[in-house]
């Protein structure tokens, strides 16, 4: 199943994701079995963030590849950060680069979990259990913003940076698809989602020793890869069996 949040008459909606129509729901499926109360098509859906967590969880350095690059020791034991909620937008939203940002502007592409249960010591079975569907993000970073300043307060977490989307698929295998990041139609790279130095799972046991996990709450898992992204492009990020999260990106005088 795929459920998603659509803007509807200027107002968010819970929806079920059909191949041409979504289906409106009452609330949340996080929450109960909400009822079908309208319909609208793909075509013309306003896309929401398919959530808005309590807690947005992120992960860094998650991939050996990504490890190699940045010269960093491998993690030894599952770490994770936060992001903030104002930095999620919606597939087909623009990504908008500010204007004060300087050189590197990348864009990465990363597997989404949304936690579906209250969960607290969980073993890695429970984990397992407790992950109500999958989703995608574009983890877009301003790199000169990151190096000056001593938090990712705003590298990570400005108006924009936080493509979420396009649905929440609750049927895939996600650790087995491959992640695909394109720009302007052309891939620039692609990489096993599974390949991992810890699974989601493991990220949810260690949390959890420590603090407890909410219906809705996200973890993201970090990305193998990045690319720098401009002003004029469109980028893809593809999970197979989960979906396609388009954005353009935007400059920020130029964005209404």
């Amino acid at each position: 199943m795929r459920y998603t949040r659509v803007s509807v008459d200027g107002r968010p909606v819970w929806g079920r994701v059909g191949e041409e129509d979504i289906s409106l729901l009452s609330g949340s499926p996080l929450e109960g079995e909400p009822d079908v109360i309208g319909t609208v098509s793909r075509a013309t859906a306003v896309w929401l963030p398919p959530v808005v967590p309590p807690v947005f969880y992120a992960v860094g350095f998650n991939y050996p590849r990504h490890i190699e690059h940045a010269g960093v020791p491998t993690p030894d034991r599952p770490e994770v950060g936060y992001r903030a909620n104002n930095a999620l937008t919606g597939h087909g939203s623009p990504i908008v680069k500010p204007d004060e940002v300087e050189g590197r502007f990348e864009a990465e592409p990363e597997l989404v979990a949304v936690i579906g249960r209250t969960v607290r010591r969980a073993t890695h079975e429970e984990a397992r259990g407790s992950v109500f569907g999958w989703t995608i993000g574009n983890d877009v970073s301003a790199r000169s913003w990151q190096h000056q300043d001593r938090t990712f307060w705003r590298s990570k977490n400005s108006d924009t940076f936080k493509p979420m989307g396009p649905w929440i698929e609750t049927d895939v295998e996600a650790l087995a698809q491959t992640t695909t990041l394109s720009v302007n139609g052309e891939v620039r790279a692609a990489f096993p989602t599974g390949d991992m130095v810890f699974d989601p799972f493991d990220y949810i046991v260690e949390i959890t020793r420590h603090i407890t996990l909410h219906p809705g709450d996200v973890l993201w898992m970090g990305a193998e890869s990045t690319c720098r992204i401009e002003p004029g492009d469109t980028v893809d990020v593809e999970i197979s069996g989960i979906g396609v999260l388009s954005n353009p990106v935007h400059p920020e005088g130029n964005h209404v």
